[in-house]
């Protein structure tokens, strides 16, 4: 039997803080060659400028160690934890003092509320959204995702009949975008999920944002799934912050997993256009 790695709790924290700090400063490369790839093509002034100021806006949050938004989200956090992985202390209670020092650190704005309706602030940006996997190996792969609500808030869920079919989903995809206009600043990035369950659905499509924007999906069906909505999504011609132009998405991916006979769940994420995370793993 292969004995056990022992990850301390000190260890993930210390993770977990600096990809906080990170993820909010350091814009991913993928939206950045996205970005820059889509200010080479655009045709509208308006837009071309609002590409040139978001360019302009990532270089100097990493330059002066700033947030690349203002709204520096709620953290979701993805830990893959090796089989062959101790954690010596509490794990979730690491990646909460990792979040709080992070944002305390980075001085970054808090924007958790305790309760829903009552609406007072933890003041630490905690807690985090937590996501865990079990699989092979010795080590702990962690990935922090601040999500904006800007972008969060236009993001959606719906329960299709399986007779609405390829055709249900695309007008799904579109219906939510269109009725998201200019309010989760674009260019955005389009993460969907496809399956499962209710909740399976919601979870897909905010891994999918995880994806390399600028690869291509592995089945062939739905990588061009992927090109056509893209293609209609900047047809829509909403543009980089609402003034139009060729590029309202800087990509689509799709996530799908087996569903029930009766059921075609979709769910539609956006990130907006520095869709945060970070990732890295603990050996």
């Amino acid at each position: 039997m292969t004995a056990l790695r022992t990850i301390s709790a000190s260890k993930i924290t210390e993770t977990i803080a600096r990809l906080c700090i990170s993820a909010n400063i350091d814009a991913d490369e993928g939206i950045r060659n996205a970005i820059c790839r889509a200010r080479t093509t655009e045709t509208s002034v308006p837009a071309a400028g609002a590409l040139d100021m978001i360019i302009e806006n990532m270089q100097v949050a990493k330059d002066e160690k700033m947030p690349l938004c203002q709204d520096t989200g709620m953290v979701i956090v993805f830990v893959e934890i090796g089989q062959g992985v101790f954690v010596e202390g509490s794990l979730e209670a690491a990646i909460h003092e990792g979040v709080r020092q992070g944002y305390r650190d980075g001085y970054f704005r808090a924007s958790v509320v305790r309760d829903p309706i009552f609406r007072e602030n933890t003041r630490d940006n905690t807690p985090a959204i937590i996501h865990y996997s079990i699989v092979s190996g010795s080590s702990m792969k962690i990935t922090v995702m601040p999500k904006g609500f800007g972008s969060e808030n236009k993001s959606a869920l719906k329960m299709l009949n399986p007779s609405d079919g390829a055709d249900g989903v695309e007008k799904f995809v579109l219906d939510t975008v269109r009725v998201a206009g200019s309010s989760p600043c674009p260019p955005i990035v389009v993460g969907i999920g496809v399956g499962g369950t209710m909740e399976k659905a919601a979870l897909l499509s905010k891994q999918a944002l995880l994806q390399d924007m600028l690869e291509q999906n592995t089945d062939e069906y739905w990588a061009n799934f992927e090109r056509s909505l893209l293609r209609k999504i900047n047809e829509l011609c909403i543009g980089a912050s609402g003034f139009k132009g060729t590029t309202t998405a800087l990509g689509v991916r799709i996530l799908t997993f087996p569903t029930h006979i009766a059921g075609l769940p979709v769910a539609v994420n956006i990130g907006c256009h520095v869709s945060r995370h970070k990732t890295a793993v603990i050996l």
